[in-house]
């Protein structure tokens, strides 16, 4: 079936669409933090980048990266339609990665990234093991500053 608009319109109309990350992951995230014990975190808060979770006394932003659209090297995969736009896309997605974790760092912030991936089952205790890892270091690094 075509589309009913021009490319220009269908551009304009899908600008327009805001996401508000992708809540089957981000859900996932917080069930297993939960689990775990882990507290302590919030999410939707005002922070550069607009990571899903932020631990602010830790100075942790963790991110929930799924791995079609941020280009997991693992299981990211290139349509075979429109491939100049996805390609432009997707790159697009990666160098603004790229910006918010450097921009946080200079910040003072610890990032994380999780990928979609990293929530099945089989991957948890990894998944939870880097979480403790990077919230311990930033507790400590507050530590020594105060």
């Amino acid at each position: 079936m075509s589309d009913v608009f021009t490319p220009q319109k269908r551009s304009q109309v899908m600008s327009r669409i805001r996401g508000r990350g992708n809540k089957e992951t981000e859900v996932a995230l917080a069930k297993l933090l939960r689990a775990a014990g882990i507290k302590g975190w919030q999410r939707h808060r005002p922070v550069f980048g607009k990571p899903d979770f932020v631990f602010r006394p830790a100075r942790v932003a963790v991110f929930v990266d799924g791995c079609f659209w941020h280009r997991c090297p693992q299981h990211s995969s290139m349509p075979a339609n429109n491939r100049a736009f996805w390609r432009q896309k997707l790159s697009a997605n990666a160098a603004r990665d790229r910006l918010v974790t450097h921009t946080l760092r200079l910040r003072g912030w610890r990032v994380l990234r999780i990928w979609e991936h990293e929530l099945v089952r089989k991957n948890e205790a990894r998944c939870l093991q880097r979480i403790r890892r990077v919230l311990e270091a930033g507790f400590r690094a507050r530590r020594k500053v105060t």
